[in-house]
């Protein structure tokens, strides 16, 4: 009997194609939006996570003032020195690689080209606390760390800049030369792209010592990047770094902290969990369609109730059940809600992986959200369907035969 139900519903839907299609076009809508919203937001959430990431492992960056950003250093606040970062390596358990970090802004020139670009001075710690590796080259030796020896590693974009566009053309053994001195180029860093902080390839690296000697001339250092261990627990460590850094800077009981400790992974939590409202936010609204949809499908089954009047009269007089012809106009609706459905999973299919590629973010298909939505649109269908069934199944067959 289902069968037969099933295909009645069928040839029912077939009889009035146009009139069927929109009906079914809000579920259309209201399963496509709220897929796309979904498989995009879970993308976007994608992207930031591997954003932060790339910035380095487990990354806990340390700098003077009491934020970080504009204004948060202050005049007054003490900068940090290398014996504070040979401190945190020594002290704190649960560190991995501590790197002292100095910068400046400088414009390098080589083979006749000129680039304005961040000048990174550091240890062999900085390239592991970041999670760079090379494209080509080498780290820099003991020996010219200590020396401070001219000697440099470039990122993607300022090799690209400098000494051609092809990957090919990789600069090693090149002088590049900043205000008042040369460095030859040792090693060019693999490409990472876009990161929070802007091109994170746009970077030259330097022995911290070169830095300090022929850049900046201080012995200042701007950030310590500290990495810990896989599974160690951030709390902890933070506090013992806090107290650690309070201790070396003298700072009072009373007094506040006049640094900063940032923990990126905490970052991309918090991210995560914004994108996530974000996300479920905007599923919600788009699932405002699907009960505008369910509503329209309630009345198309209601005209159709009143335009078969006389056929369920006639079913009804030769001896069908009020369950079957309940059955009947339940698997209409459920049929039509449906068909919206699977075409709402194709449309959403197709159009979030096309925005995903547009937005430049991962097209993170979830089975889970497709099949959830086809389930409930089939829900929409029994709910707004059965009224209109339930009424067609309590009809008098007298009356219904009369009805003209």
């Amino acid at each position: 009997m289902l069968y037969s139900v099933f295909m009645l519903a069928l040839r029912s839907v077939r009889r009035n194609l146009l009139r069927s299609f929109l009906t079914i076009l809000g579920i259309v809508i209201g399963v496509s939006a709220v897929i796309t919203m979904v498989t995009l937001g879970n993308g976007a959430t994608a992207a930031i996570e591997t954003q932060i990431t790339s910035l380095g492992t487990n990354l806990l960056m340390v700098s003077p003032g009491q934020r970080i950003g504009g204004g948060g250093g202050g005049g007054g606040v003490p900068q940090f020195s290398e014996a504070d970062a040979e401190a945190v390596a020594d002290q704190i358990g649960g560190v991995a690689a501590v790197a002292p970090q100095a910068r400046a802004s400088v414009t390098v020139v080589a083979n006749g080209r000129n680039w304005a670009t961040g000048v990174t001075g550091s240890t062999n710690a900085w390239f592991e606390t970041g999670n760079w590796t090379l494209a080509s080259g080498r780290f820099f030796a003991d020996d010219e760390q200590a020396a401070g020896a001219a000697v440099c590693i470039v990122g993607e974009t300022v090799r690209r800049e400098l000494f051609g566009g092809t990957v090919g053309e990789t600069g090693l053994g090149e002088q590049l030369r900043m205000r008042q001195f040369s460095c030859e180029v040792v090693g060019v860093l693999a490409a990472k792209g876009q990161g929070g902080m802007g091109d994170q390839d746009d970077a030259v690296v330097l022995p911290l010592h070169t830095l300090q000697r022929r850049v900046t001339g201080s012995r200042n250092v701007n950030a310590l990047m500290v990495s810990m261990q896989d599974g160690a627990d951030s709390a902890p460590l933070k506090a013992s770094l806090r107290q650690l850094l309070r201790e070396r800077r003298k700072l009072a009981d009373g007094d506040e902290d006049n640094f900063n400790i940032f923990d990126t992974q905490q970052l991309a939590d918090t991210l995560a969990s914004t994108m996530g409202v974000l996300t479920s936010l905007l599923g919600a609204v788009a699932a405002v369609s699907l009960l505008v949809g369910g509503i329209g499908i309630m009345n198309i089954m209601l005209v159709s109730v009143t335009e078969r009047t006389r056929e369920i009269g006639l079913r009804l007089a030769v001896g069908a059940l009020e369950r079957e012809v309940l059955l009947q106009f339940l698997i209409e609706a459920v049929v039509l809600s449906a068909l919206g459905g699977l075409v709402g999973v194709g449309i959403a299919t197709a159009a979030s992986y096309v925005l995903a590629g547009v937005m430049n973010v991962p097209y993170a298909f979830d089975p889970a959200i497709n099949g959830l939505s086809l389930v409930f649109s089939a829900a929409i269908g029994v709910l707004f369907g059965y009224f209109p069934a339930r009424r067609a199944a309590r009809m008098d067959p007298i009356e219904a035969l009369r009805h003209e």
